[in-house]
């Protein structure tokens, strides 16, 4: 006890800036309590957790950097990742270290003051689970409790680290191996369990969230979110009432309904809020024909931490049929609300509706629109269901459709946060559509998506005259009054891309974006403060802390390429990813010299189409239900996995199965994809992408020439 006393003690004078941490404070061993979380507020000099409380606020009360001073903020230190793939992790700082993960499942411990590396672990993931992985092969951070450091690994692990020293403590298998789950969330620690779900929804398996014990690693219990085959029973009893808003045999389809992400908790209702997914596959037509709200998918649904039992749920989509999932980032809070103070729970998820709900009974405060939605109307607040536009069903009307939000959301993943001074929540909204189209033949892949949407014909709507800008529109960070339901700001990113988000107690709200930079803005009216470049496009959000009376704020950078006009200057990752951590005053420079050509211009050099427009077309089909979600729609990829449209393998095809078919390539993640194409399929592929490519081509030559 006094152990813990003497640090909240020096995190409170540090986070007034009257006396630096102590020596003794600096460079523990992960000594997180129970106790401590809970007072998370009171020591700002430690960033406890990843969303820095168990209520997911992401708020520091650090006030050192604010308005004034923030102009006087430099680079302290960095480290380079040796990986080029998504960075999505938010640091966790505990007594002086911090803790990071990095893309496939990699942890490292650094001093936070100095930035040496004090030890790091490789969980040696097989690289063809990559195939698995929806949205590339990231890791969003790390749990650290009574001297622990947890985290899950994308092959669906969850492991125990020694927060001094990195060695295992103990390993565990939360999934079947034999299933399409991955890990990406960060686990949770709520009374002495880990709780962690898994993701996978889009390949056919069935969710669930499970929690262990912090010493030992024994399961204590597992929560369903979507029932199983009814033969074989219910494993919770509120299962057979879901049952029942489901037709056909959804279990066979696997179901879907996983918990990747979002999951808070509250101590002053003791009860843990978890996110669903999206169904599996997303057209609610074939998965549930006949129709059906399909329980629990895309809901918030209520827990209680010690015995997993469901307590209550809020369903946002029912039928969902769009990726609509309600995974996104939960957020527990006390807000003004008519009058008086209301503990609430609040979530901004896929389908553009910011909800507000009671913390204790779930009972649906406010559900306003925060970003254009054409999927439904509004949301009815007599019965808590949407207003659905019926034209947006494609898989009820057998009529393709273009629907906003797209699979992408109005807000994904990026976290968001709350200000307690200024009662705005600050979250990266995204303004974006997608086509839909039931397919002519639904089949199960054993490898790659099940979506149940044939995006090749749903394409085709673009091509219409009066069709809107096809996918992304514009990205923002906004701020939303919770309280009156309507926006305060917001600031338009001039790179479209989303962004995780930090408000401080010096009145700042910190986030990167995808031109390069590392931005502060005034949390009352959204003006920029300060900025600087950064090498890399940043999605994962900061964190702040305290060390030897300094104030710090953390981001790892790196994801999707590099920024336009940015070269390579890490010889460790191609689109630069890093650790950047900055300071008052602090005067440390990033490499500017280009340490390779990788990130130079390229050409499209692709042979002659030499295919029918049958076997083109076939290949598009297949490539949008296997390749798409890797490599991009229509074969054009943003992200650090490679563009189609530029491989040297367009110029053979025995090259091109060996990858696709063989597995040439897995070690770097490009698992064979024999056991999902037929014969031809992979030769049609090729095909389509060598099309691609020559249209893209054309399309460059036509361009007059820059002078």
């Amino acid at each position: 006890m006094r152990r813990v006393l003497s640090v909240v003690l020096a995190a409170l004078l540090a986070g007034c800036g009257s006396a630096p941490a102590t020596d003794a404070v600096r460079l523990g061993g992960g000594d997180v309590t129970e106790k401590r979380l809970l007072a998370a507020d009171a020591d700002p000099a430690n960033w406890l957790a990843a969303g820095q409380n168990y209520e997911e606020q992401r708020f520091s009360r650090l006030k050192q950097v604010d308005a004034k001073s923030v102009s006087r903020l430099g680079l302290a230190w960095f480290a380079d990742v040796e990986t080029e793939r998504g960075q999505e992790a938010t640091p966790v700082i505990v007594d002086g270290v911090l803790y990071v993960t990095t893309a496939w499942s990699y942890v490292k411990a650094f001093d936070a003051q100095t930035g040496k590396l004090l030890w790091a672990f490789d969980p040696k993931v097989d690289r063809t689970k990559g195939a698995d992985a929806c949205c590339d092969v990231v890791n969003r951070g790390v749990a650290v409790w009574n001297g622990k450091v947890f985290f899950g690994t994308l092959d669906g692990r969850l492991i125990a680290l020694n927060a001094k020293t990195g060695a295992v403590m103990w390993s565990k298998m939360t999934v079947d191996p034999a299933g399409h789950y991955t890990i990406t969330a960060v686990p949770r620690i709520v009374r002495n369990k880990v709780i962690i779900g898994n993701a996978g929804a889009e390949y056919g398996v069935r969710g669930f969230v499970t929690a262990y014990d912090t010493e030992t690693g024994a399961q204590l219990w597992r929560f369903y979110t979507v029932p199983g085959d009814p033969a074989l029973g219910f494993e919770q009893p509120e299962l057979e009432l879901a049952a029942k808003t489901w037709k056909g045999q959804w279990w066979r389809l696997g179901g879907g309904g996983t918990v990747w992400d979002g999951v808070a908790y509250d101590p002053v209702s003791n009860l843990i809020y978890i996110g669903i997914g999206n169904g599996s596959p997303w057209n609610h037509a074939l998965r549930s024909p006949g129709g059906g709200d399909n329980l629990f998918l895309s809901s918030i649904v209520a827990l209680n931490p010690d015995t997993g039992r469901y307590v209550w749920h809020y369903q946002t989509t029912p039928g969902e049929s769009w990726d609509y999932t309600a995974t996104q980032p939960l957020m527990v809070a006390n807000i003004k609300w008519r009058g008086a103070t209301r503990r609430v729970v609040m979530q901004a998820p896929k389908n553009g509706f910011f909800y507000v709900l009671d913390a204790k009974t779930g009972e649906l405060l406010s559900a306003e629109k925060f970003a254009p939605v054409n999927w439904a109307e509004r949301v009815d607040m007599a019965t808590g269901r949407p207003v659905e536009n019926p034209a947006a069903r494609y898989g009820t009307t057998g009529k393709p459709a273009i629907v906003s939000p797209s699979p992408q959301g109005a807000h994904n993943w990026h976290p968001m946060a709350f200000s307690a001074q200024t009662g705005l929540v600050y979250l990266p909204v995204s303004e974006n559509n997608s086509g839909f189209a039931s397919p002519a033949e639904f089949k199960i892949n054993s490898v790659g998506y099940n979506t149940g949407v044939d995006a090749a014909r749903a394409s085709s709507l673009y091509d219409a005259p009066g069709a809107p800008p096809r996918g992304t529109v514009t990205s923002y960070l906004l701020a939303w009054n919770p309280s009156t339901q309507r926006e305060a700001w917001r600031v338009v990113n001039q790179t479209f891309g989303a962004s995780g988000v930090l408000a401080t107690a010096g009145g700042l709200v910190f986030s990167g974006n995808h031109t390069g930079e590392f931005v502060a803005y005034d949390a009352a009216n959204g003006r920029r403060l300060w900025g600087a470049p950064t090498q890399a496009r940043i999605v994962a959000a900061p964190s702040t802390y305290m060390v030897g009376g300094k104030q710090y704020v953390a981001v790892l950078v790196g994801s999707r390429g590099l920024p336009i006009g940015a070269t390579r200057t890490s010889r460790t990752s191609a689109n630069n990813s890093r650790l950047l951590v900055y300071a008052l005053d602090a005067t440390i420079k990033l490499p500017t010299e280009t340490v390779s050509n990788a990130d130079a211009p390229r050409e499209l050099t692709p042979p002659l189409l030499t295919a029918t427009n049958e076997e083109v077309f076939q290949g598009q089909t297949v490539f949008e239900r296997t390749c798409a979600g890797c490599h991009g729609p229509r074969a054009i990829s943003a992200s650090a996995v490679p563009d189609l449209r530029y491989s040297p393998a367009l110029h053979s095809a025995q090259r091109w199965n060996a990858i696709v078919l063989g597995g040439l390539l897995r070690d770097r993640g490009m698992a064979s994809f024999d056991p999902v194409l037929e014969d031809g399929e992979s030769e049609a592929v090729l095909a389509y992408v060598v099309s691609r490519a020559n249209q893209d081509k054309a399309a460059e030559q036509a361009r007059p020439a820059s002078r």
